[in-house]
């Protein structure tokens, strides 16, 4: 009797399955057809079929984003070659730079025809490469266990990141043996903090007088979140979060000092400029954050810097390093609140700080027919505490930003590399991953063009989220910048946009259009007592260019001076 065999499709299925995988993200594709018929016997696997490549990878980047939260599986896409894979390219770039664990699986050409340039054919561990953590091609079937285990274990450890595998169409419906067994899933490597160099930590804070710490990003998850709040608030610590990473830490705690990036208080650039210790734990304080590398500096003349990260390779790279800690984030926080040491006497920066966030965060009175900033203030009141806010780039996010209290964890999906387009897809993800929470895309409309179609993927899938568009007939930002640098030669960046509320309609969304302030929250107070696809539109005035407050008219003024 000949032994029992399986497609090695069904087998990848399997190993997926395994490893945890409870949703796949897709556009389907002829390279893949084998996969895609292997999950009809696997139900435990949801597939969400989207209507782009770069929403796939957005969701299963922002999906690996949220698992990261909690257990640290990864997001899973499949797409197919050519222009499958380099339309899902943009999602592997965000998962690369925001440090979020993804596996993309590409459908490849055979194997027969590789190197001929065959049909979408592209060589993609080459393609690949730079913005991935590890990109290769399965050729041997019988190695797909190994191939997937080392993809869940690559992703997730260290800085957690993306990796890429490529599947030769005919090498899926090879045939193998069944006892051919998957890899057992593998949980992250936890590095614990050393006693010495705590130990050292503890001596530096014992010698400031003004330290400050910026934390979020690699690793970071609910338990780092708890603990590094403890023990900030234990010795009056001010805690910046890395750009967009303000989920890091409860906008309730006493020493939350606000968010680095872009538009941040300028009293917060000041605090970590004349700080004479700055503690990161996860941020790999990269351009955004730091401002161009300056807040800190590179060499922080007058100012000793403590870097912890769970990846070494992320130590000393860019920054000079005083003390280095090559650790788990959620470990060393731990370690951190439960540590002793009589010669830290707390501090009163960290209520001093928490005052200046909470007066620049502080919506003032405008006379704008449509206030942003009021808006974000009715959101705060109509919604619950527990809302995710997923945006994309654009200006229009900077009101969220400097507003909005990301009270829960994870409770912020925004790309830290700018990509435009992210997030609705995040919040079809969101949904999708926690039905029981209030999600909101946030997109400017530039912003919701890039990426609006996945709204069929939203209503197909019955994903429960609101959707804010803020339209001001612009690109926003590069008009911020093309006006500072050249007031008043307007090109290339106004927009001729539809009537968004319209569209949503289409898409069957309930839908309203809001000009003022009073529009918005009548919509919103509707809009919130509803479930399935809602949209609001929001017709913003582009004078108003910037949450800081700068206007057109004032580019325009400041550049004649």
């Amino acid at each position: 009797m000949p032994d029992e065999t399986r497609s090695a499709a069904a087998l990848l299925v399997d190993c997926l399955a395994v490893q945890g995988c409870d949703r796949i993200f897709t556009v389907p594709g002829e390279s893949f057809l084998a996969v895609l018929d292997a999950l009809t016997e696997r139900p435990e696997i949801d597939v969400v079929t989207c209507r782009q490549e770069g929403g796939v990878a957005f969701m299963a980047c922002a999906d690996g984003a949220m698992n990261a939260a909690g257990e640290g599986r990864p997001g899973v896409a499949f797409v197919t070659r050519g222009p499958g894979a380099t339309n899902a390219s943009i999602g592997v770039h965000v998962a690369h730079q925001d440090s979020q664990p993804m596996i993309l699986f590409v459908g490849d050409v055979a194997r027969s025809a590789q190197g001929r340039e065959g049909f979408q054919e592209v060589d993609f561990a080459a393609f690949f490469a730079p913005i991935c953590k590890w990109a290769a091609r399965i050729d041997d079937p019988a190695r797909i266990p190994e191939y997937v285990a080392r993809a869940h274990a690559t992703a997730i450890s260290g800085r957690p990141g993306p990796v890429v595998l490529a599947l030769p169409e005919d090498m899926l419906v090879e045939q193998v043996p069944a006892a051919i067994a998957p890899r057992p899933f593998v949980t992250r490597p936890a590095q614990a903090a050393c006693p010495d160099a705590m130990q050292a930590l503890f001596a530096l804070l014992a010698d400031a007088a003004s330290p400050v710490a910026i934390i979020g990003g690699a690793g970071w998850n609910a338990k780092a979140r708890h603990h590094f709040q403890q023990f900030a608030e234990k010795i009056g610590l001010p805690v910046a979060t890395a750009f967009r990473r303000q989920d890091a830490i409860a906008p309730s705690s006493p020493v939350y000092a606000g968010n680095l990036g872009y538009g941040p208080n300028p009293k917060l650039v000041e605090r970590v400029k004349n700080a004479d210790l700055v503690i990161a734990v996860g941020a790999r304080l990269g351009e955004a954050t730091t401002d161009g590398y300056a807040v800190p500096s590179l060499e922080h003349p007058g100012q000793r810097l403590v870097h912890v990260h769970p990846d070494p390779e992320e130590l000393g790279r860019v920054y000079r390093t005083d003390l280095a800690m090559a650790c788990a984030v959620d470990d060393f926080a731990e370690c951190a609140a439960l540590w002793e040491d009589a010669g830290v006497i707390p501090f009163d920066a960290g209520a001093e700080a928490n005052r200046e966030w909470r007066e620049w965060a502080t919506p003032s009175s405008s006379d704008a027919a449509l206030d942003l900033a009021a808006c974000v203030a009715a959101m705060r009141e109509a919604l619950p505490e527990d809302t995710i806010i997923c945006n994309g780039a654009g200006n229009f996010a900077g009101w969220w930003h400097r507003y909005w209290r990301y009270d829960a964890y994870p409770g912020q999906l925004a790309p830290t590399c700018g990509a435009m387009g992210y997030g609705v897809p995040a919040a079809v993800a969101a949904s999708l991953r926690y039905p029981e929470r209030t999600v909101v895309a946030v997109a400017g409309d530039g912003d919701f063009l890039m990426n609006g179609q996945e709204l069929a993927t939203a209503m197909q899938h019955g994903a429960d989220l609101i959707v804010v568009v803020v339209d001001n007939g612009a690109y926003g930002t590069i008009r911020m910048h093309q006006e500072r640098e050249y007031p008043g030669r307007v090109s290339a960046t106004n927009l001729a946009n539809p009537d968004f509320a319209a569209l949503g309609a289409a898409y069957g969304a309930w839908s309203a259009r809001a000009e003022t302030t009073d529009d918005f929250i009548a919509a919103l107070a509707e809009a919130k007592d509803r479930k399935g696809l809602r949209l609001m539109h929001l017709k913003a005035d582009l004078e108003r260019i910037a949450a800081s407050g700068a206007t057109i008219t004032g580019l325009r003024e400041r550049a004649k001076d």
